[in-house]
């Protein structure tokens, strides 16, 4: 752990060195964060994700809500998917437990200032810290995109099943699920959020709408290459 860690702040401290863009002119847009459970004292800022021992169907809820707020005030530089280009942090490498958490809240409440210039906006007191670990939560689960590149085959050929329309849902559900069961996180965190994953939840919830899981790959696997 300490290993990945020290990489970490190595790119870090690299990234932010060449990072030209600066945010300080950028609003950050508000999340809605109604729909998860309020933190016991919201003045008082945790230095753990509360979301990830709050049971699976928070924790879903966590990662919808953290995908919103991510794509709207952070893709623009840690990437689509949390997959850095390189100017900014790769921030699916953060450990998911208290470490990697707090390195992640500070950066969110505070911001980072180099040589007067904002590489980055404080956001703790713009969105506050339910929308700061749903964000969290959502990079935690980002899917290891090699393993995602491994799966695209497997993936392609079961969105073409369902586009011909005469798929075996059961089937391609099942083979979503085992797929998705291998693909694993980079931070460690049990659960990755990958589009095999997201595809087969959406079969077993709308499993007469296969338009909505041939979507969830397209978009998914467009995103992830």
């Amino acid at each position: 752990m300490l290993f990945r860690l020290t990489a970490l702040s190595a790119t870090i401290l690299a990234a932010t060195t060449s990072l030209v863009l600066a945010h300080g002119d950028v609003a950050p847009q508000p999340v809605n964060t109604d729909a998860l459970p309020d933190l016991e004292d919201p003045e008082e800022w945790m230095t753990e994700n509360p979301y990830r021992g709050m049971g699976d169907e928070v924790y879903q809820k966590a990662i919808e809500i953290g995908s919103s707020g991510f794509n709207q005030n952070c893709a623009r530089c840690h990437g689509l998917e949390a997959i850095s280009g390189g100017l900014a942090p790769d921030l699916r490498f953060l450990e998911a437990e208290e470490y990697g958490d707090e390195w992640f809240v500070e950066r969110f409440r505070h911001g980072y200032t180099q040589n007067g210039t904002t590489k980055m906006p404080a956001f703790g007191e713009l969105l506050g810290q339910k929308a700061a670990w749903a964000i969290r939560t959502y990079i935690e689960t980002r899917p290891d995109d090699a393993q995602v590149t491994e799966a695209t085959p497997a993936l392609m050929e079961l969105k073409g099943e369902l586009e011909g329309g005469s798929a075996d849902i059961p089937v391609v559900q099942a083979k979503l699920s085992d797929i998705a069961g291998q693909i694993e996180t980079l931070s460690g965190a049990e659960l990755s959020d990958s589009v095999a994953r997201r595809a087969a939840m959406s079969l077993e919830m709308h499993p007469d709408d296969t338009h909505k899981a041939v979507e969830i790959l397209k978009v998914g696997l467009s995103a992830a290459h």
